[in-house]
């Protein structure tokens, strides 16, 4: 059995930078047990105050845009170039069937896994949709608490759902290929009016004619859309993680936006959106979980959710008994 850390030695080993410390700190938050949900929230209290000193950047892409690639890539840049702490949480999607999750993310990353600067962490989704885990924010404090200055939050895949990191993070990047087909309707308006930045990965091998197309068009399409209360306008980049080229530019638009929302007030304004966000979604996740392992409800839900499949009882009646015992 792993030993027991408390609380001091899980605090004072976070804040040295200690990545094996760190690690099963990020386990314990990922816990379900109580007694490690309670040792987790004393040691995200305890390490609070060294946190929020960090650029939080999404990571989101359509499947085979080449996330891991892209993100290895540019923190390469970062560590190597730029002299930061960079933290990876990579999210890999979780079998509905099985629960499982390959967690490959950190293998795709070997050499940036490598480097003394980067610290990835790969987590199964689980239940979550929203492309997170119920512990990524979790995560993110204490690697902030690490003193890593930029950490990225690799999503598992494009869907409205994404909401969920854009919920947490500073800057979101959204990846994209070109000459897949029909560009403007392979992703969902909503990410698009989400995203900060769009990057047209790949560019390169003969692709580049069509990566700068494919630019053109999203930044045309990007100017269709309102201006965001960031008063931020989104720019469309090209790069390509094989050659390096464009690599640097996208973390200069990072940069450029820290600079300017810092400036307006809005970066400072959104943080403590997102901490009352997070309020209400740990109070909707604490009720739920709290609801269902009530003994009475225990005992009535096999017999509701039976006349519900059969037709014999709505839905909404069948909650509405299981919230009036």
């Amino acid at each position: 059995m792993a030993k027991r850390f408390s609380v001091s030695e899980y605090t004072d080993g976070i804040l040295a930078g200690n990545r094996v410390l760190l690690s099963r700190a990020i386990t314990l938050v990922e816990s379900t047990l109580p007694s490690d949900q309670t040792l987790a929230q004393q040691v995200l209290d305890a390490v609070l105050p060294h946190a929020g000193r960090s650029v939080r950047v999404g990571i989101t892409g359509v499947p085979g845009v080449g996330k891991s690639t892209f993100i290895e890539a540019l923190g390469l840049h970062l560590v190597r170039e730029q002299g930061k702490r960079l933290a990876v949480l990579a999210v890999d999607p979780s079998s509905q069937r099985s629960g499982g999750s390959i967690l490959g993310d950190k293998t795709r990353m070997n050499e940036l896994a490598a480097h003394p600067q980067a610290f990835i962490r790969p987590s199964p989704a689980g239940r979550s949709l929203g492309g997170v885990t119920r512990s990524t924010r979790e995560a993110l404090v204490l690697c902030e608490a690490a003193g890593h200055d930029v950490i990225f939050v690799e999503t598992v895949g494009v869907g409205q759902s994404e909401t969920a990191v854009h919920g947490m993070v500073d800057f979101f990047l959204l990846l994209m290929l070109a000459g897949a087909g029909d560009e403007l309707q392979g992703i969902k308006k909503g990410i698009m009016e989400m995203a900060d930045a769009v990057t047209i990965t790949k560019a390169d091998g003969g692709n580049e004619q069509a990566a700068r197309r494919a630019r053109a068009e999203y930044q045309n399409a990007l100017h269709l859309f309102p201006l965001a209360p960031s008063a931020w306008s989104p720019v469309v980049t090209t790069s390509s993680a094989v050659s390096g080229a464009g690599v640097p530019e996208v973390w200069a638009v990072v940069e450029q936006y820290v600079q300017q929302t810092q400036a307006s007030g809005y970066f400072q304004r959104r943080r403590q959106e997102q901490n009352l966000h997070w309020l209400h979604e740990t109070i909707r996740e604490a009720l739920e979980t709290r609801f269902y392992a009530r003994p009475d409800v225990a005992a009535h839900l096999p017999a509701l959710r039976q006349q519900v499949m059969d037709g014999r009882k709505s839905a909404f009646g069948a909650a509405e008994e299981l919230l009036g015992l």
